[in-house]
């Protein structure tokens, strides 16, 4: 079992610009809950009870969400950069923090249920000094891997090897503390940069395909509003645990006027108004937000406490 993660929450979400511009990317509402709290609920399960997460663009929206830096009574050890260090060097920057015991890392933009207890079930049998799950089908296939050594050899073809990159990597993946002893502390580094020397030193950089379960990176606004398009067709167990109605369309505190109408894969946030005669259409109003009476938004998301009014489509309000 490992008991310790860190959830990367420090990066600018550039592909989700405006919305990101005062809400870090981890944070975003899906549905009715922050995105980041998904994968806390999902490491809980697997036992993890400390978690680790860096901070860059808007920490105090962080501090606001989290004020006891706990979640579900689990800790939260939140670790601010002032420059981004990337992931190697976010490791890094909180390895005084971490004990002997391995480290599972997890994007804080990917929302997923991936049963990730087979993934530190290889990680253990297997001795590698790192072990990232991967995934085939969907998504940017970067990585070369040899399932009958269980090993990586390449990603996006750096070493020249020619293997065909035919595995997405899911953001989620665990380090050994030898791992972490070879970063350098204060140094901005990528953790790719890191991986391909392993390999290039034949050290045991590891991997497992998992193609079960559910698995979004929540990149950008297609996939965001796609994805409230599908949960609500599928099972999803981990997530209700703690809030058996994060998938509300309306929150009990929001204020719907009854002429209005919403319409398709519509979701209102908690504090938000929606005026007389609206009309929402796969649209997504984050909390706070209002719409003005006789509104029209199609296909639209609505930023925390921003007013709407008029007619939009596809727009970022």
């Amino acid at each position: 079992m490992i008991t310790q993660a860190f959830v990367l929450g420090a990066g600018l979400g550039t592909r989700l610009r405006p919305l990101t511009e005062d809400l870090p990317k981890p944070l975003v509402p899906i549905f009715q809950k922050p995105l980041i709290t998904f994968a806390f609920d999902h490491l809980i399960d697997l036992g993890v009870e400390t978690f680790f997460v860096n901070t860059h663009h808007r920490p105090e929206r962080f501090a606001q969400l989290f004020a006891r830096s706990t979640y579900r009574d689990r800790k939260i050890d939140f670790h601010h950069e002032p420059n981004l260090l990337e992931t190697a060097g976010g490791i890094a920057n909180i390895a005084d923090s971490l004990g002997n015991e391995p480290l599972l890392i997890y994007n804080g933009d990917v929302l997923t249920d991936l049963p990730v207890a087979r993934l530190i079930d290889n990680h253990f049998r297997a001795g590698n000094i790192v072990t990232l799950a991967l995934r085939s089908g969907a998504g940017p296939s970067h990585i070369a891997f040899d399932s009958g050594s269980g090993r990586i050899i390449d990603i996006r073809n750096q070493l020249g090897t020619g293997a065909p990159d035919e595995f997405v990597f899911t953001g989620i993946y665990i380090v050994d503390q030898k791992f972490v002893d070879l970063l350098e502390r204060g140094v901005k580094r990528s953790v790719i940069s890191i991986f391909l020397e392993l390999i290039r030193r034949g050290e045991k950089l590891g991997g497992i395909v998992i193609d079960q379960g559910h698995w979004w990176d929540v990149g950008n606004r297609e996939s965001y509003l796609q994805l409230h398009r599908d949960l609500p067709s599928l099972n999803f167990p981990l997530y209700p645990v703690n809030d058996p109605d994060w998938m509300s369309s309306v929150h009990p505190t929001a204020i719907v006027d009854p002429t209005a109408q919403l319409r398709g894969c519509s979701v209102v946030g908690a504090d938000c108004r929606v005026g007389e005669g609206a009309i929402l259409e796969d649209t997504i109003l984050w909390p706070g937000a209002q719409i003005a009476s006789r509104s029209d938004l199609r296909g639209c998301i609505v930023r925390s406490r921003s007013i709407a009014s008029g007619t939009h489509c596809n727009n970022d309000i």
